[in-house]
């Protein structure tokens, strides 16, 4: 058994988020594990841009509004307690919704091998962030 010390808060790179993002990496798996778990703090209006995972991703709100979609599918509106998991390879954004400041827990596994765990895409613009939405209740 080993005790994982606390790393340092890191403000997400804007290369690959729009707005404030914070995360805390809670696990980055030493083999054999590929585990991946990063608790996520995004400021209102702030957000992933597209991306997929190799191994697919799963999303726990714990505060806040949560919005995420799937490439060509409606954005949803998540809420604490809500789970959220999307398929290895599936183009998805995520983030808080423009009134309130959101935290989530992010898993998801590396690949084991030399493919990229997660593809960055494009930036999410304004018009895609405040489509319609529907609420996940």
């Amino acid at each position: 058994m080993e005790i994982l010390k606390k790393q340092p808060t890191t403000k997400a790179p804007g290369d690959w988020f729009t707005g404030d993002v914070w995360f805390d990496v809670l696990y980055a798996g030493h083999e054999p594990s590929r585990m991946r778990a990063n608790m996520v703090r995004f400021s209102p209006c702030a957000r992933t841009d597209w991306h997929s995972h190799a191994m697919g991703q799963t999303l726990h709100i714990v505060s806040g509004t949560c919005l995420v979609q799937s490439r060509g599918g409606e954005i949803i509106e998540a809420h604490p307690g809500d789970t959220i998991y999307t398929p290895p390879g599936e183009e998805h954004w995520h983030g808080a919704a423009p009134d309130y400041f959101m935290t989530h827990l992010a898993l998801w596994e590396g690949t084991g091998d030399d493919r990229p765990e997660t593809v960055w895409g494009d930036k999410v613009t304004d018009d895609e962030y405040n489509g319609p939405r529907t609420g996940s209740r």
